[in-house]
């Protein structure tokens, strides 16, 4: 027998109800604000509730390793923001500062790009059916309109007023695939005869998007858009764009924590033995840029690569990262309002309760879990693990955070912070409300503070901070 963390006695032979830990890959600007004694501590006085915060430094340096990806293929390539993965202004503005476009799909999305600097040509317009309303200001502005049905096209051609022709890319359903967007091979066909009967309307290329963060199945798939340009081309259309979308993996952790979580996961390290089907794959081996350059360097026909399948057919390809923008580019804070003890199994754990909702974490409401684990703050030397699952401040009594039974450097207090990290890609925001009248987290922007020297951000002396714009 023993102690357990929490001060109760425990079984030796009884099962471990805590997870074994899956620690997060941590950036150097991370690891300063966290190391900081006062940084979040004044946020969380100023804002009073659960924060995002955001670092849009991180972004542009994301932009550059997509950049430099295609510079070493020698490919003409062009990097649009997938918008809907965060809706903070400061990234939509560091786009603008770095050169890459933004993919939209509402007029919310196009005018908020607007606003923060994108030119109209650097806007890639997407998502089916779309607005009348939508397509009209695509047109005026002279985005790039990604069209999914034969009835859009038609709405385009007629609603194309602009003294240049609409750009358009033909979205294409990949062979096999039961998704409801895309069109089939007749509809193409069909489309690029409509093309010859509008001046309104011009082809410039295709686009699709996988499922999966397979680079053969995108390399492969890539290599046949080129077919269709180059079929394209034969009936008189400038095809010479191919989009293979977004879908681009993140590496959250290392590959034997994420092993050692996969091959043993067990219900009972979960609140209420919960199980799940499912689970981002957290550790992925070529994440970003990485996983473009395995694309583009993928063999294609007996000694022809994609890259020089695309430089020898002057064809530009064009990508929609989201996630892969914001890695390590922001990540959430939710004050500890109250602790409970609970048992397991014959074992006791903490059960937290923290200001904010999982609405604010949204894997929990894909019937998933946002595995990385979160942060105790104030960080402490002295280490008393502590079995820890984290619930909302809500009457739900399934919304949770972490049903996880987070092994904790110690038990958490009333008043300490729990930061989950890495959350700026499709998990701060995608579904927020305000549930309970309760206001939407805000977000809040992280800038170095003028330096005399050229130092990196972890050996900056502070960092200033800011409510983001949107």
């Amino acid at each position: 027998m023993g102690l357990n963390a929490v001060g109760l006695e425990i079984l030796d032979a009884e099962p471990a109800i805590s997870a074994p830990p899956v620690a997060a890959h941590v950036a150097a600007w991370e690891r300063h604000v966290l190391d900081d004694p006062n940084l979040l501590g004044d946020i969380a006085f100023a804002v009073d509730g659960p924060f995002h915060l955001m670092y849009p430094a991180r972004v542009k340096d994301n932009i550059d390793s997509f950049r430099a990806a295609f510079t070493r293929a020698g490919v003409d390539g062009v990097v649009y923001y997938g918008k809907k993965a965060n809706k903070s202004a400061c990234v939509t503005r560091a786009c603008a500062e770095h050169g890459a476009g933004v993919d939209v799909s509402s007029v919310g999305e196009l005018t908020a790009a607007l606003a923060q600097g994108i030119r109209g040509s650097e806007l890639m317009v997407t998502g089916p059916a779309k607005r009348d309303d939508l397509i009209w200001l695509a047109v005026r502005h002279g985005a790039l309109i990604a069209v999914d049905d034969l009835g859009e096209l038609d709405r385009l051609a007629a609603l194309g007023t602009s003294t240049e022709p609409a750009r358009v890319l033909l979205r294409v359903l990949p062979t096999g695939s039961s998704s409801r967007f895309g069109m089939t091979d007749d509809e193409i066909d069909s489309a690029l005869v409509r093309f010859g009967l509008h001046e309104s309307v011009r082809l410039a290329g295709f686009s699709f998007h996988l499922s999966g963060y397979d680079p053969v199945a995108r390399a492969e798939m890539a290599d046949a858009m080129i077919e269709r340009c180059l079929h394209a081309r034969t009936l008189g259309h400038p095809a010479a764009i191919i989009s293979l979308g977004g879908g681009f993996g993140v590496d959250y952790v290392n590959h034997d924590a994420w092993s050692a979580f996969i091959e043993q996961a067990d219900p009972r390290w979960f609140h209420a033995d919960k199980t799940f089907d499912s689970y981002y794959p957290y550790h992925f081996p070529t994440p970003g840029a990485a996983m473009l350059t395995a694309i583009l360097d993928h063999q294609v026909g007996p000694s022809e690569r994609v890259a020089k399948r695309l430089r020898d057919n002057d064809i530009q390809l064009a990508v929609e990262p989201g996630r892969a923008l914001l890695d390590h580019a922001g990540f959430s804070v939710f004050p500890v309002r109250g602790s409970k003890v609970r048992h397991a199994h014959g074992q006791p754990y903490r059960l937290l309760t923290v200001d904010g909702s999982s609405l604010s974490l949204s894997e929990q409401w894909f019937d998933s879990e946002y595995l990385p684990d979160p942060v105790l703050w104030p960080t402490r030397p002295d280490t008393t693990p502590t079995p820890t699952s984290v619930g909302a401040s809500t009457c739900l009594d399934s919304d949770m955070l972490s049903w996880r039974r987070i092994p904790l450097t110690r038990p958490a207090e009333v008043g300490d912070l729990l930061v989950y990290p890495n959350t700026a890609g499709y998990q701060m925001d995608s579904n927020e409300s305000a549930f309970h009248e309760l206001p939407i987290p805000p977000k809040v922007v992280l800038h170095d503070a003028p330096s005399t020297q050229d130092t990196p951000v972890a050996a900056t002396a502070r960092l200033r901070w800011a409510l983001d714009t949107g």
